[in-house]
């Protein structure tokens, strides 16, 4: 029943640790595949909490918000409203502290992304557009982030990196044989686990003139936005070989993975900045 007397008020510590605690339990039956009801989820909120419907769904488009800029995946349904209350972020990083699993995807849990043919299911869109005004901040975010680093996973989680890299691959074999280029898809191949990491790409492929493409993968079961890293490796081919260069950016990563590409220069698609500096005693 709802407690008129909450209208309008904010959300106290403990409703926030329920509600993002009950976010999570959809997330993950919806990740593994369970069937849900999230209407029988609000029900039980309200009850629970005493908050109106209209506040717990916006409060659940809240944590979406939040963990968007964490690189985490979302649940469907709950597109991500930023007018977030500061207490949230302690919410989920209290949670995140208690079950930190929370922020590892391991890509072969993910309900529906063995499906034969999920390369078919790939959509090249544009972009996002890069955000380069260095006002729009915000504190407390920042060190939420700083703290379950999206980059830093992303990167470490080598199961995840090939998993995205085999999508690519069966994704390039795909789109030139569907442009009757057989004998190309049969040269495609996976540099990065043929020859070993080193070569500033992942997959050697084609376009339909048989001109070459060097793709660097970069694979996140966050949304587009989700920052990653470039190597010195990468970056130094992207300017030797312009042409053939691509990053290939897989997002969402799951049943109904998306992607964009970058061509070079990259610095005009992305805002890049140092993160670490190598010390030598030269």
């Amino acid at each position: 029943m709802v407690d008129q007397g909450k209208a309008g008020t904010h959300w106290e510590d403990g409703e926030l640790d329920v509600i993002v605690a009950d976010y999570f339990a959809m997330l993950n039956a919806e990740q593994a595949g369970q069937a849900y009801v999230k209407a029988r989820h609000s029900k039980e909120l309200i009850s629970t909490l005493g908050r109106s419907h209209r506040s717990v769904e916006f409060k659940h488009m809240n944590i979406s918000a939040v963990l968007s800029k964490l690189g985490m995946p979302i649940i469907r349904g709950y597109k991500p409203a930023f007018n977030v209350q500061f207490a949230i972020y302690d919410a989920i990083d209290r949670y995140l502290s208690m079950d930190q699993a929370a922020t590892e995807h391991d890509p072969t849990a993910i309900s529906g992304v063995a499906e034969v043919g999920l390369a078919h299911k790939l959509f090249v869109e544009p972009p996002p557009v890069a955000n380069r005004d260095p006002s729009i901040r915000i504190p407390r975010l920042e060190r939420l982030v700083r703290k379950f680093d999206p980059t830093e996973r992303d990167f470490r989680n080598r199961a995840l990196g090939k998993a995205g890299e085999a999508l690519v691959v069966d994704f390039e074999r795909y789109r030139l044989e569907h442009a009757e280029r057989r004998d190309l898809a049969g040269k495609v191949r996976w540099v990065s686990e043929e020859d070993g990491d080193g070569a500033g790409y992942d997959i050697l492929s084609f376009d339909a003139s048989g001109n070459e493409r060097l793709i660097e993968v970069k694979t996140t079961c966050g949304v587009s936005t989700t920052p990653f890293f470039i190597t010195g490796n990468e970056r130094a081919l992207s300017e030797e070989r312009p042409k053939e260069f691509r990053i290939f950016r897989i997002y969402d990563y799951g049943p109904e993975p998306k992607v964009f590409k970058l061509h070079p220069p990259i610095e005009e698609a992305v805002c890049l900045e140092p993160t670490t500096y190598r010390a030598s005693f030269r």
